[in-house]
């Protein structure tokens, strides 16, 4: 099989994966646009850090039967090099959940996805580093493009009407608090997903997901109590829209983007998560009535022509080791 404009090489991966990587992304963006939703649902009962923690808690409780019993083997073969960059991977995820998910009750829904999806900015500059990654012009100006088009929704969003407040009053406003907050979520997030490429190359997916997820649902658990809130007590109603959010945007949405990160470089995997902006707007048009304006609509149109160019422009990278699973 020939090299494929998205280097979708079969023969240089260790094993032809049994579903198509670029439609597992495409699912993962579906599923996690579904996240500030159910957020938004929630915290009208239940506090920002509890969410994460149930989030978390819930995934790694359907994840552990698996991972204990079928990978068990692997789980024990694991080093402690291995076991120490899933614990600091876990870490950087509670940390993203925590801080995005309180920025929702600071801030609108749009300015916390698309400051959260900076993500892929954070990535560029650390994966050099950390990954010896080679960015492409490519993906370079897939960024670009899909930064401005975030950026245009983020303005839609805080200036109705055309109308935009002044500076000074939107520091020392709950919007700065929350916009600040998905920033910091955006930087825990890149750490994530550099920790979990490397730590991804030799693992199988129940194993990585059961040691990550289960590291950050373990720290906010013990963050909850230490806050002054209470884990139990909130309407039925709550406890519905917090398994909802671990099993559709965690498990399926973020699983795909982790399975996703065996076949694809960590820049590239981080890049399509700017597609959650688009999606987080046609649900709330579809749920919430929300009529994106024109602005938003050629910031959506912005990012996905941005991620599509990074798509067909991006440059190979060497094939993973591991079985593929």
């Amino acid at each position: 099989m020939s090299q494929t404009k998205f280097d979708y090489n079969c023969n240089s991966m260790p094993h032809k994966p049994t579903f198509p990587p670029l439609l597992g992304i495409t699912l993962g963006i579906l599923a996690v646009s579904t996240a500030s939703l159910f957020i938004r649902f929630a915290q009208q009962d239940v506090p920002s850090l509890v969410i994460a923690a149930y989030r978390l808690s819930i995934a790694t409780l359907v994840i552990a039967p698996y991972a204990l019993i079928r990978q068990r083997g692997e789980l024990l073969a694991l080093g402690g090099k291995q076991w120490l960059l899933g614990i600091l991977s876990g870490v950087f995820l509670a940390i993203h959940f925590a801080t995005w998910i309180t920025s929702l009750a600071f801030t609108t829904v749009a300015s916390s996805v698309v400051l959260v999806s900076t993500t892929p900015l954070w990535v560029a500059l650390l994966a050099p580093i950390f990954l010896k990654e080679k960015l492409s012009r490519g993906i370079l100006l897939g960024m670009l493009l899909t930064f401005i088009g975030g950026v245009a929704i983020g303005i839609s969003d805080a200036c109705p009407g055309g109308t935009c407040p002044p500076l000074a009053v939107f520091i020392n406003g709950r919007a700065f608090i929350g916009d600040l907050l998905a920033l910091v979520g955006a930087f825990a997030a890149a750490g994530y997903m550099l920790a979990g490429r490397n730590l991804r190359k030799g693992m199988s997916l129940p194993a990585y997901t059961f040691i990550v997820y289960g590291a950050a649902a373990l720290l906010l658990l013990i963050a909850v109590p230490l806050s002054g809130k209470a884990l139990f007590g909130y309407p039925n109603r709550a406890y519905l829209w917090l398994i909802l959010l671990a099993l559709i945007p965690q498990l399926l949405g973020h699983s795909s983007f982790n399975w996703a990160l065996r076949y694809f470089s960590a820049a590239f995997v981080s890049i399509t998560l700017l597609g959650e902006p688009i999606g987080s707007t046609i649900l709330a048009y579809a749920f919430l009535g929300e009529v994106p304006t024109l602005v938003k609509s050629f910031g959506a149109i912005l990012i996905l022509v941005g991620i599509v160019f990074a798509s067909l422009k991006r440059k190979p990278h060497a094939p993973t080791r591991g079985t593929g699973r």
